[in-house]
């Protein structure tokens, strides 16, 4: 069986009720060595939390990415604290993949590079 396609991923957890969190809107974006971003994909995660894949079918390539989260549209609250959060990162082995997960709480957040 041959690998998977490296892609990028996420996850994001709602700590608050201990569920994933349905319908958080997230932008991938490539960006170009003057800096400016390029938008790859717009996805919405799924009822698990996921997008299991945010580069949509095309190729992991070495660079600077950043992950975008409309997180205070999850919140469901028009006064919530966070309204957004924008992840930078460097790919610098686009043979493997990579995992981003997001916890979510009203006055915090944490991510991580995942497994």
């Amino acid at each position: 069986m041959a690998d998977a396609r490296p892609t990028i991923s996420t996850h994001v957890l709602d700590l608050a009720t201990g569920e994933p969190a349905v319908d958080v809107g997230v932008a991938l974006f490539r960006l170009a060595d003057d800096g400016t971003p390029q938008l790859l994909s717009e996805r919405q995660t799924d009822d698990d939390g996921r997008i299991r894949d945010l580069l949509d079918g095309g190729e992991l390539t070495e660079g600077d990415y950043q992950l975008a989260f409309d997180v205070g549209a999850h919140a469901d609250d028009p006064d919530a604290f966070f309204q957004s959060a924008a992840l930078a990162l460097r790919i610098t082995d686009a043979t493997r993949s990579y995992h981003v997960p997001l916890l979510l709480s009203p006055f915090g957040m944490s991510t991580y590079r995942g497994s």
